[in-house]
């Protein structure tokens, strides 16, 4: 996925990430500084569905608009036939009989 917060921010005049905090905090929704710079200048790992609710409220948008789907990247990441029957090969781990062996608990 792609975030897409800054160029949806910038298209409603919204430039500082310190600007959309103040929104977000008079919406109802604060966020910690260092929370506002993940969301500004990178994708984020988490967004909270209440925070991205506002979010898309401040920019008058859908969710769709902010997280853009990159299929491309799924793909690559998708194993080749050769490995998924490689994966698929692995011999199962059997048990060891013998002296080897731990004995049972007490």
């Amino acid at each position: 996925m792609q975030w897409n917060l800054r160029m949806k921010a910038a298209e409603r005049g919204i430039w500082k990430s310190t600007e959309m905090r103040r929104l977000l905090a008079e919406a109802g929704v604060e966020i910690s500084a260092g929370k506002m710079s993940q969301l500004w200048t990178g994708t984020p790992n988490v967004v909270r569905l209440d925070e991205l609710d506002v979010i898309c409220a401040i920019l008058d948008c859908d969710p769709s608009a902010l997280l853009i789907r990159e299929p491309d990247k799924v793909a690559a990441k998708r194993p080749t036939e050769q490995q998924a029957a490689t994966a698929h090969s692995i011999a199962p781990v059997a048990p060891r009989f013998g002296p080897n062996r731990s004995a049972p608990p007490l």
